[in-house]
């Protein structure tokens, strides 16, 4: 089979067509260069080109999306990369009523945009390139804090959809505004959906219905990936969204790639466990396992990948091993 571009590449896989080998990426945060969309957007094109991947997804902080609603933070040494909250604006059920709809090109939103569009600057012509999206529960925890958020579900729920409508619609226009930007789709995180955390229930209310809004905004774009993020996840509860792309912690929990290839139509991007083998492991631990997710999927409906960020104490060997997999597979 004659080489594939990495579009091409990656609809074939999404199709569950023959691919010339099988797609991969990576993706981690960057602390310090992510208080600054000019820093933030050289940090990623130089991780892709030194990696080659067949997407970027493009990492910044959490708090970008609620920071112009008074939520801080800050970077303390986390090994994956991500900030810790020092101040959540919302400190009672009625603040949910005073948040207010933003504009996308003002504020960090704004200077997400800006990100964007330097990355397209770089990297549009060479590979697809997709923005983070925090669906509206998980920007809610960082507005309210995670121990208060099922607190104000369960007490005031009233006033948690009004805080989750205003998220939503924000979320809506910011999408509106990144695809001017050339994205390729949109990575959707979703937080919530674990049994550890809230019912399927719970879910189905506060979760699944703002999801479908926002996903429905990003049609038209052709690589849309949903982030499953936790162990016991609700996984059949999701399988069906208008998405092409689910990736989870396949390697920690249910189900294995093999079983979700039986649970739902979209492709897989997975395979590969993030602390005890790309930070803890050695190159042909790496190799090892990329071989096995692909001997589980056939190679079909499948993007070689981790389960969510990689920590940003992985060894560049172990990263350039995963890299390296897919050759080998050819």
């Amino acid at each position: 089979m004659s080489t594939m571009t990495k579009k091409e590449r990656l609809q074939a896989a999404i199709n569950g067509e023959a691919v010339d080998r099988p797609p991969v990426a990576l993706w981690r945060h960057f602390p310090g260069d992510d208080y600054r969309p000019e820093d933030l957007a050289a940090a990623t094109i130089e991780f892709q080109r030194r990696y080659d991947f067949d997407f970027v997804k493009v990492t910044p902080a959490s708090s970008f999306c609620v920071h112009d609603w008074g939520a801080q933070d800050c970077w303390t040494g986390d090994p994956e990369g991500t900030r810790e909250y020092t101040f959540h604006p919302i400190r009672s059920p009625e603040d949910w009523y005073t948040l207010s709809i933003l504009n996308p090109t003002e504020g960090a939103l704004g200077a997400q945009l800006c990100c964007l569009r330097l990355i397209a600057k770089e990297l549009a012509d060479e590979v697809p390139f997709i923005q983070t999206i925090f669906n509206p529960l998980a920007q809610a925890k960082n507005l309210v804090g995670s121990e208060t958020l099922p607190v104000h579900m369960r007490r005031y729920p009233d006033a948690l959809h009004a805080g989750l409508e205003t998220i939503t619609r924000t979320t809506i226009r910011f999408i509106e505004a990144a695809r001017e930007t050339g994205i390729a789709g949109i990575f959707y995180a979703i937080q919530h959906a674990q049994y550890g955390l809230l019912s399927e229930e719970e879910y189905s209310i506060f979760g699944r219905p703002y999801d479908m809004r926002i996903l429905e905004a990003a049609q038209g774009l052709w690589l849309n990936v949903l982030h499953l993020h936790g162990r016991e996840v609700m996984f059949d509860l999701v399988a069906d969204y208008p998405v092409q792309v689910i990736n989870w912690h396949d390697r920690e929990t249910w189900p294995t790639l093999a079983e979700a290839l039986t649970r739902t139509k979209l492709a897989l991007c997975g395979g590969l466990q993030r602390w005890e083998v790309i930070v803890r492991g050695m190159p042909e631990q790496v190799r090892e396992q990329a071989a096995d997710a692909i001997a589980q999927t056939g190679g079909r409906r499948f993007i070689l990948g981790t389960g969510c960020v990689v920590p940003v104490v992985a060894p560049f060997s172990n990263i350039r091993a995963a890299r390296e997999a897919v050759e080998l597979e050819v």
